[in-house]
């Protein structure tokens, strides 16, 4: 989930979440909307929730491909047959971590989810060997569901959890920004062992200015100053972090579609990449750039203890090329 305002600075565009209900469409439904034809789009008002700031910016890293994030088969490519990673993703179901798991599996990296209703993630991912996809059940605003077997062989976390902003029918069952944003970060925190060689944590723009206008207005009901309460115990911790503050999410949520959308899906025209620090950027961010700069950072040594924040624009960006998103993370760091 991510918070959004527009570049005027009093123009509230919405509200939504990272993960919503899931529809059963299966790869061959008519239904199946192409990815590629929601690029760009923005979300009706109180539907989306992004960032904003002022106007620092860090150069776009521009490639010659089209970004796209799997082949019309559902078949994962061995493009790194020999990862050592364990990839434990938290809030893998929703708009943001499934392109992640879809993006991990394509790569052949391992991956464990955390879910409250692993039944999401079979209706997303498939049947998948468990030794590429592991499922456990779990809540991490409960700390007894944070069982030491969960993160045995687990070397990088990424958590991408989140709710709405306003109150919603997501918020029965105590599922507020302060149960799922506050405490289930804390708690998964708490809980994870010392060998974890990186957790990246998705968060949002705006989280230091909660209490300023037009920032205010979004945290009515708390849920900047819980995400900031959740960076704050991660930076206090002794795990090695990385911070991805992401602009107004667009493109998708994808939660109605299946792996082989998934693989498919693409930016459209917005895949060149803004990083900046200090909680200056106002914008809006492809989910894709959110899902891609969570992995690259886990493999980007000196992002490590640092917080970004990430906008996407129209123009060519640097798909998965390692390097490229270096160029635009070490950018970032200098300006």
């Amino acid at each position: 989930m991510a918070l959004n305002l527009c570049p005027h600075p009093l123009q509230v565009l919405s509200v939504s979440s990272e993960r919503s209900q899931m529809g059963i469409l299966r790869k061959n439904s008519p239904l199946l909307i192409s990815l590629q034809n929601l690029g760009g789009q923005s979300s009706p008002l109180l539907q989306s929730y992004s960032h904003g700031g002022s106007a620092f910016v860090s150069r776009a890293v521009k490639e010659k491909q089209t970004q796209t994030y799997g082949s019309a088969e559902t078949e994962i490519s061995e493009t790194n047959p020999s990862s050592s990673k364990l990839v434990l993703v938290v809030g893998g179901t929703g708009g943001v971590g499934q392109l992640i798991v879809a993006s991990l599996l394509k790569r052949n990296i391992k991956a464990r989810l955390l879910l409250r209703d692993p039944a999401k993630a079979k209706s997303l991912f498939g049947l998948q060997d468990e030794n590429s996809l592991k499922i456990w059940k779990g809540d991490t605003r409960n700390p007894d569901d944070l069982d030491s077997a969960i993160f045995e062989g687990v070397t990088h976390v990424i958590c991408c959890t989140g709710t709405t902003a306003f109150p919603s029918r997501r918020w029965n069952g105590e599922n507020t920004p302060e149960r799922v944003d506050w405490e289930g970060v804390r708690n998964l925190v708490s809980a994870l062992p010392e060998t974890i060689k990186r957790i990246v944590l998705v968060s949002s723009v705006g989280v230091t200015k909660f209490d300023e206008l037009p920032w205010s207005i979004m945290n009515l009901f708390g849920v900047l100053k819980y995400k900031k309460m959740g960076e704050d115990f991660i930076r206090n911790s002794s795990l090695p972090f990385t911070i991805i503050r992401a602009g107004r999410l667009t493109d998708g949520p994808y939660t109605s579609y299946d792996l082989n959308t998934l693989l498919q899906a693409t930016a459209g025209k917005r895949r060149a990449v803004v990083i900046g620090k200090g909680d200056k950027l106002v914008g809006e961010v492809s989910r894709l750039v959110v899902a891609e700069a969570c992995i690259q950072a886990l493999d980007i040594e000196f992002t490590e203890g640092k917080i970004y924040e990430i906008n996407s624009i129209e123009g060519e960006g640097p798909g998965n090329d390692q390097e490229k998103w270096r160029e635009l993370f070490k950018a970032a760091e200098e300006n």
